[in-house]
């Protein structure tokens, strides 16, 4: 997760989870931050628990065939990424995903197409988007306004391309992405469910989760 590259998706958290050198950021106890370098986050979106375990074993096929398992090792729930910081305060950010979920209700999720970055070599689902989804989105990030966002454009409002990461397969070898694509293409079914919960988790290796709260229903 890290921003260590400078692709055309600049500040892309999926070009950080593609990155082997965002290892090269951890401390000894796995922390980004530590030789002065700042601390990243993410805030996310979940699923119910029926959507995230179809997702995940979309995830797992990919590993089970010995294909790529990086994304299994950043060991991260499916989700949407909705916005990347620098060096949050914490409390203060709960807080205020606190107040956000008591106001915003869960959404239906339909997943109706897989997509790639072709860049990274990252395979991904893609929920059909609306304006609800979109305006929620704007919201969060009013919420979450004073937080730094610089090197994470493309997270922000009107630059956000949604997707659900089911593979990385930068780091092996080339047919990964072909081997990983055709496996998730045959498996992949449309799907309906929920984004019920928002969730803080700081980017390190693994993904360390802060805090996560259930939107109102």
């Amino acid at each position: 997760m890290p921003h260590h590259t400078k692709e055309v998706f600049r500040g892309s958290l999926t070009n950080v989870m593609c990155s082997s050198s965002s290892k090269n950021l951890r401390g000894k106890d796995g922390d980004v931050g530590k030789g002065g370098v700042k601390m990243q986050y993410a805030v996310e979106l979940y699923y119910d628990k029926e959507t995230e375990s179809r997702l995940f074993e979309l995830a797992k096929m990919v590993a089970d065939r010995k294909i790529s398992t990086k994304f299994m090792e950043w060991k991260t729930r499916p989700h949407l990424t909705l916005a990347c910081f620098n060096d949050v305060d914490e409390t203060l950010c709960v807080k205020r995903l606190e107040s956000f979920a008591q106001n915003h209700k869960i959404m239906p999720a339909y997943i109706g197409s897989v997509g790639m970055f072709n860049d990274t070599k990252t395979i991904f689902v893609s929920p059909v988007m609306n304006s609800r989804m979109y305006q929620f989105h704007k919201d969060l990030h009013e919420h979450l306004k004073d937080f730094d966002t610089n090197g994470w454009e493309w997270y922000c409002p009107d630059r956000w391309v949604p997707h659900c990461t089911i593979a990385l397969t930068r780091e092996d070898e080339k047919e990964a992405f072909f081997q990983a694509s055709d496996v998730i293409l045959r498996a992949f079914g449309k799907m309906r469910g929920q984004f019920t919960s928002v969730g803080l988790v700081k980017i390190v290796f693994p993904v360390k989760e802060i805090y996560s709260v259930e939107l109102c229903n």
